[in-house]
């Protein structure tokens, strides 16, 4: 069995047990809903053998299933969205439900000041914003545009779109036309200002392969003055020479003395001989 919830929480789900459930503004309705845009009788829930079938009462704003307006008996399945004027609705199953909780009911905007100050809206799937009652989050402010703007709630990531609206939209107080959001951020269109709550996203960065990567250079050691002085002062004998031994003073002496004594002999033979 489908239940029927809406996605402002305004009130409790109902369970379509009866065979015919009927929506509109006036009170002979098993829905009532009171707002701008629902006629008196707008649409009909019939069940027949287990299935679920939405009808349009000839409403002047029309019936919208997963925004796209039906125009004969169309059956219902669970997940699908249903549009009725301002209010949005959603159709469950609950053993799904259980099986399958829903991320989207982690993310809220609160108004913090303008119409519906104080207001919490989950936020689910793609949703509108601005002063049209076709959208899901409709404002009477007169400085809003008709469709303001959009956000779009996927994969636990939300993101904001502007519609070409004539006076924008301001998040952080910064002019945007396409955003990330991200819990804490304060957005205004017109005179409506919005606190989105919601889990923190991690944002991760792609890694650059082409990035210039900085290696740490080596230590170099530090040079004293005087250290410097005695390097820059000190001969430099290549690592392959074999320096050269000096003979001892003994030896040139020795040299010396045999030297004077080959002359004084070579004299003492040439006297004698003239002799």
């Amino acid at each position: 069995m489908l239940k029927l919830q809406f996605k402002d929480s305004r009130q409790a789900p109902i369970w379509l047990a009866d065979e015919r459930i009927t929506l509109g503004q006036d009170n002979r309705n098993n829905l009532v809903l009171a707002d701008n845009g629902v006629s008196l009788f707008h649409a009909e829930i019939r069940r027949d053998a287990g299935h679920y079938y939405l009808s349009d009462c000839a409403s002047e704003a029309g019936t919208f299933i997963n925004g796209e307006r039906i125009s004969g008996r169309y059956q219902i399945r669970a997940d699908d969205s249903l549009q009725i004027g301002p209010v949005a609705l959603q159709f469950i199953d609950p053993l799904k439900a259980s099986a399958k909780p829903d991320s989207s009911k982690k993310w809220f905007l609160q108004v913090i000041q303008g119409e519906n100050e104080g207001k919490k809206y989950p936020l689910s799937g793609s949703m509108t914003f601005g002063r049209s009652v076709k959208c899901e989050l409709c404002f009477n402010d007169a400085e809003l545009s008709r469709r303001h703007c959009e956000f779009f709630l996927k994969d636990g990531v939300l993101e904001v779109k502007d519609l070409g609206s004539a006076n924008g939209v301001l998040l952080n107080r910064g002019k945007i036309t396409a955003a990330t959001l991200q819990a804490g951020d304060q957005m205004q269109m017109g005179g409506v200002v919005l606190l989105v709550i919601g889990p923190k996203v991690e944002v991760v960065q792609a890694h650059d392969e082409d990035a210039t990567v900085f290696m740490p250079m080596a230590p170099v050691a530090r040079i004293t003055k005087g250290v410097a002085a005695s390097a820059a002062a000190a001969p430099v004998v290549p690592q392959e020479a074999k320096p050269v031994t000096a003979k001892p003073a003994s030896t040139k002496v020795a040299v010396l003395l045999v030297s004077l004594l080959v002359v004084g002999a070579a004299a003492f033979w040439a006297v004698s001989v003239l002799a």
